[in-house]
């Protein structure tokens, strides 16, 4: 900590006044704030906690609550913790809130798609593919346009729209845009990536990243953006629960056989 690795004579004040009122940003946050530092962790407590300060009460307290603020704000966490995709509400392609409640029970396969993408041909289509052949089993598919991966996605949300229902013909749930990296990323992305992190860290790499969550709202698998739709086609089978009533329909007439 802090006090444990200063001499005795050294003013603490100063260097607490300076991450009070300084924005904290990862080039002034103490090396030991990167290994312990997390939005899963209730970290202004256990940092504090962990200062044994040789300041006055009130200057430390003053100082908690900047830390905390500050640390909200950076990071973009919070006290309250989201516990499934079912705690979020966003807006649709017409601005329209959704609670995602109403998916309770179902699989989903959240995906952020582009219009202008190498990808959006094949993906569109493998999607369209997906939901048709699952959608009274139990799937939906949320897709959520961003601009934020080589400009792809530049339209409004009219323009958007009239990309993914007429020209891809999606009849899957399109919408608002959003950013799912940065400051101001979505709450759903920032906690779909809290739960499932990519290969070279959490934050999304490309158009068409997906992410499969199952019935109670847990999210239990990330695929890449070239991930082809078709190619999770077990995954979502094993999450509606189809793989179990396959293997009962063969083991039935083996057994009548015997």
């Amino acid at each position: 900590c802090i006090s444990s690795r200063l001499p005795s004579s050294f003013p603490a004040i100063p260097i607490l006044q300076a991450l009070l009122y300084k924005p904290l940003t990862p080039s002034v946050i103490p090396r030991v704030f990167h290994f312990r530092a997390s939005p899963s962790t209730k970290i202004s407590s256990r940092f504090c906690s962990w200062i044994k300060p040789r300041v006055p009460l009130q200057d430390f307290n003053i100082f908690r609550a900047g830390f905390s603020a500050n640390f909200t704000a950076m990071t973009g966490s919070s006290s309250k913790q989201s516990s499934s995709v079912y705690d979020f509400t966003v807006k649709d392609i017409r601005g329209n809130d959704v609670d995602l409640s109403i998916y309770k029970g179902k699989v989903l396969l959240i995906v952020n798609v582009a219009s202008q993408c190498g990808l959006t041909n094949s993906n569109y289509t493998e999607l369209n593919g997906v939901y048709t052949k699952y959608k009274d089993q139990g799937l939906e598919i949320l897709a959520f346009p961003c601009n934020q991966f080589g400009g792809e996605e530049p339209g409004d949300n009219a323009q958007i729209a009239e990309v993914a229902c007429s020209r891809f013909k999606a009849e899957f749930p399109i919408f608002d845009k959003v950013e799912v990296n940065g400051s101001n990323a979505a709450p759903i992305y920032k906690f779909l990536k809290s739960s499932k992190g990519g290969l070279l860290g959490d934050g999304i790499k490309w158009n068409f990243t997906k992410f499969l969550v199952d019935k109670d709202g847990n999210v239990v698998d990330r695929y890449a953006p070239t991930t082809s739709p078709l190619s999770i086609e077990k995954d979502v089978k094993k999450l509606l629960g189809l793989l179990d009533s396959l293997k009962q329909q063969h083991i039935i007439p083996s057994l009548l056989v015997k």
